[in-house]
């Protein structure tokens, strides 16, 4: 005899459960989730300087709306499908921070659909809201809440999953080309989501094999999975051999990804113990009630999500130095993964516990969060202010430490094409650009720009002697200008002492137009 706590509530005629009642439509579910994704999100739209990474993004995007190339007009070793959404969100709604912003939103919300729609596969339609609610507010707490990769490249990989777990589907074969399809898409975005790419091709031919096909059968579709997978990145190499820079996509988007030197904690700090704490709660909870309290029906659709979200945890681990928000792309097969113990039919029925818990420790951040973006954003548009009137499209600006967003802010031309300052100041960089960082540092100071941004406090190993050189630089021709605080360093303009003469060599980067 089961159980009293594994016994449900009887169903009585003509009656529905109060959530059943409120819960009365997928749509419903989905105007909930878009309200979510704006309040986690919006209190960031039109920060400049949200985040870091986005800035370089966003500049080289908005100089591709101006016939400019990435990795030879402005390098940087991220995939061209991910400047192409930048690009295509700036062509669209200008070259503000609200346009990518504003895009990244969508992203946000057709990932939280795409977790309901997996979610409910196992649950009802509440639960699956609250898995998708949860890995809405993971994306947002592991830095994901403005414009970072992961929040473009997971509605790929969503839709893969979609596509992909239901085996008995009479076009899987089709359906698992347009996923290995999307998957390409995906590398374009983030080469790191290989190892989810293989997970999904490796599921797609055991479902194959399963349905009967014999082996010379699975290498045809192998090939034809891997080809469709690879047919993005190829038609970008393409194109760049075709415009005569072949070279330059080959060393920027393979040669530099292993030529970087790892970091000293190499992929595993101490502090992300705690950082990575409600990822880790949250799948060994699932575990636990998946083994241990309910089986999760059909157990194979819960099976497929713990082996995305392994695949998931070998992307994050894959390049040799990892930061924390690289975990923002287990917010999804994580919140999958959780389904069991989020189940309101469970045995525990945690999830209304679980999603207060959540929802109250993110509302009593927004506020201090919608302060800090606020001082971020006018410590931003006071330091663009100060540094405009020395600057010009010929008289440089150059952020050895600082904001990238400013070269956009003050209309400034740019000495260089690493605009992201961690290329020349990072030391871990030296042997994975195409040129020498203290030559190419030298050669920066040689042009004499009108105003250098510096911080007081660096984010990475500094190269030493290209440090020396600006600091020489420094003190021998500029003098101290504002500083405001931002990011909790102290960001410095320093202007040229002499602003009269004009530029000793001509700066490489072009004018803004």
């Amino acid at each position: 005899m089961p159980s009293p706590t594994m016994m449900t509530a009887p169903t009585v005629p003509g009656k529905r459960r109060w959530s059943d009642a409120v819960m009365c439509g997928d749509v419903l579910c989905y105007v909930l989730l878009a309200l979510l994704v704006i309040a986690t999100r919006g209190i960031w739209f039109g920060d400049p300087v949200a985040d870091f990474d986005e800035q370089l993004y966003s500049y080289i995007g908005w100089r591709m709306t101006q016939r400019e190339l990435p990795f030879v007009d402005w390098w940087d070793r991220k995939p061209f499908g991910l400047f192409a959404i930048f690009a295509l969100s700036h062509a669209l709604f200008g070259p503000g921070a609200l346009a990518y912003q504003f895009v990244g939103a969508l992203f946000a919300f057709a990932s939280a659909v795409l977790t309901y729609r997996l979610a409910r596969k196992l649950a009802s339609r509440s639960s699956a809201t609250i898995a998708a609610a949860i890995q809405t507010m993971l994306m947002c707490a592991y830095a994901s809440y403005s414009a970072q990769s992961e929040v473009f490249f997971l509605p790929l990989v969503l839709g893969m999953a979609l596509l992909l777990v239901d085996g008995d589907h009479p076009r899987f074969t089709r359906r698992a080309m347009v996923a290995m399809l999307l998957g390409g898409l995906a590398l374009q975005v983030k080469y790191t989501v290989l190892p989810q790419c293989v997970f999904f091709g490796s599921w797609a031919l055991w479902v194959e094999h399963r349905r009967g096909a014999d082996l010379r059968t699975l290498a045809g579709r192998a090939i034809l999975f891997v080809m469709a997978g690879l047919m993005p990145t190829i038609a970008v190499g393409l194109f760049y051999l075709a415009v005569g820079h072949f070279d330059a996509f080959l060393h920027a988007n393979f040669f530099s990804f292993f030529n970087r030197d790892p970091g000293p904690e190499g992929r595993w700090a101490s502090e992300d113990l705690i950082g990575t704490l409600p990822l880790s709660m949250l799948a060994a909870c699932g575990f636990y009630a998946a083994f241990r309290m309910k089986r999760p029906e059909p157990i194979g659709v819960w099976l497929f999500f713990a082996g995305w979200s392994l695949a998931g945890l070998a992307s994050v681990f894959l390049p040799r130095e990892i930061y924390l928000y690289y975990y923002a792309a287990l917010s999804a097969p994580v919140a999958l993964v959780a389904v069991p113990i989020l189940d309101r039919t469970g045995p525990l029925r945690a999830y209304p516990g679980v999603v207060l818990t959540l929802s109250l420790a993110l509302l009593l951040q927004m506020p201090q969060r919608a302060r800090e973006s606020q001082d971020e954003r006018q410590a931003a548009n006071a330091l663009a202010a100060a540094i405009a009137p020395h600057v010009s499209g010929s008289r440089c600006l150059w952020l050895w430490d600082g904001p990238t967003a400013l070269y956009r802010m003050t209309r400034s031309c740019v000495p260089t094409a690493y605009v992201y300052p961690d290329h020349l100041n990072n030391s871990l960089e030296d042997g994975a650009l195409p040129v020498d960082q203290v030559q190419e540092v030298a050669r920066v100071l040689a042009t004499r720009p009108g105003v250098i941004v510096t911080a007081d406090r660096p984010m990475t190993l500094q190269n030493e002697t290209a440090e020396y050189l600006v600091e020489g630089a420094l003190a021998a021709h500029y003098e101290r200008g504002v500083t405001v605080p931002m990011h909790g360093r102290q960001i410095t303009a320093w202007t040229r002492k002499d602003p009269s003469r004009g530029p000793a060599t001509t700066a490489t980067g072009p004018s803004p137009r």
